[in-house]
C-alpha cells in the first residue's frame, strides 16, 4: 500500500491527511496557518511531514494562481507572503521526497472529475464558494490550466461594465459567502459577526422572507455568471462546492434562477446543469492526491 501525505493549505488551518492510492484517509489532522511569513509556513509543512516520515511524498493544495509544472506560487490568495514562492524547490531542499502542488480549486475539480460529481462527463466546471469563488475547468477529463495557470480564476471576473479591476467589482468578492451573510445582517439590523451561515440557512429553511430574498438576489448573480460560463466553455455539468453547497436550498435557488434566465431568453441556447459537489472538506486533499499519483 502506498502512503502519501496530502496537505490542504487554507487561510485559517493547514489540513493534512495520510492517504493511500485509493483516496482512503489513514490519518488526519490540522494546524493553524502561519500568518506572518513564509519561513513559518515552510516550517509548519516540514513539521507535518516529520510526523508522517513514512510517506513517499507530499501532495499540496494551495490558494492562489499556482504554476503546477514548476511548483511556483505566482500568487497566494490571502497568504501574500507566499507570492513568488518556489514551494517545491524550497521544501525539497529540506525534505528530499517527491512533492507536487496545485491550486486548491483545481484540486477540488480533480477530485470531482476522478471519483465525484463529474466522473461521468468529459467536460465540466467546478465553482467553490467560500471567502471568494474558486473555479476550475475540466476539459477531456483533465484540468485546463491556461497559458498563465489562471484558467478558471472566476473570482477576478469584472461584473460592472463601468467598473475598474478592484475588489468591489470582482465577482468573487460580490458572491463570496461573507457578502451573503453581510447582506442579511444589514437587512435585519444585526452585527455581521452575529450572523453565521447556520443561522442564515435556518432562516431560509423556515421561509423567512428576508433571508429568502437575500438568497434569491445572491443566487441570481451566480446564475447569470454560470449562464455566461456555459456560453464560454460549454461544459456538460457544473459542480458547486464549498461548505455552502451542503445546503440544498442554495443549489435549488441557483437552478431556479437559471430556469428563469432560460425562460427569458428567446434564443435556443444550452441550459447549464448544476449539481452539488460530492466532496466537501476532503475535496482538496483528494484532488491533491490525484495530481500527485500520475
Amino acid at each position: 500500500m502506498r502512503k502519501i501525505l496530502t496537505i490542504d493549505v487554507g487561510g485559517t488551518f493547514i489540513k493534512h491527511a495520510l492517504m493511500d492510492e485509493h483516496s482512503n484517509i489513514l490519518e488526519r489532522g490540522k494546524v493553524p496557518t502561519p500568518k506572518s511569513n513564509r519561513d513559518d509556513f515552510i516550517s509548519a509543512v516540514v513539521n507535518i511531514h516529520r510526523a508522517y516520515s513514512n510517506a513517499e511524498g507530499i501532495a499540496l493544495s494551495m490558494p492562489g494562481i499556482i504554476d503546477a509544472v514548476n511548483g511556483v506560487c505566482i500568487t497566494s490568495g490571502a497568504l501574500e507572503y507566499n507570492n513568488g514562492l518556489r514551494v517545491i524547490d524550497t521544501l525539497q531542499s529540506i525534505v528530499p521526497v517527491k512533492i507536487t502542488v496545485e491550486n486548491d480549486a483545481k484540486c477540488a475539480a480533480l477530485a470531482e472529475a476522478s471519483i465525484g460529481a463529474l466522473a461521468d462527463v468529459s467536460d465540466g466546471f467546478v465553482l467553490i464558494f467560500g471567502t471568494a469563488i474558486g473555479g476550475a475547468f475540466i476539459k477531456d477529463h483533465k484540468i485546463h490550466r491556461g497559458s498563465h495557470f489562471s484558467a478558471g480564476e472566476v473570482s477576478f471576473t469584472i461584473t460592472d461594465i463601468d467598473g475598474s479591476p478592484t475588489e468591489e467589482n470582482f465577482w468573487g468578492f460580490q458572491c463570496g459567502v461573507p457578502q451573503l451573510l453581510e447582506s442579511y445582517a444589514q437587512k435585519i439590523n444585526s452585527p455581521v459577526e452575529n450572523v453565521s451561515g447556520e443561522k442564515f440557512f435556518d432562516a431560509v429553511n423556515q421561509n423567512d422572507p428576508v433571508a429568502v430574498n437575500c438568497l434569491e438576489h445572491f443566487t441570481r448573480r451566480i446564475a447569470i455568471q454560470i449562464f455566461n460560463l456555459q456560453m464560454l466553455f460549454d461544459p456538460q455539468r457544473f459542480a458547486v462546492g464549498g461548505g455552502i453547497s451542503a445546503q440544498q436550498s442554495f443549489i435549488d435557488h441557483i437552478n431556479k434562477n437559471i430556469d428563469r434566465l432560460r425562460a427569458e431568453c428567446r434564443f435556443n441556447l444550452p441550459s447549464p446543469t448544476v449539481v452539488a459537489c460530492k466532496f466537501q472538506n476532503n475535496a482538496n486533499l483528494i484532488g491533491a492526491l490525484q495530481h500527485f499519483l500520475p
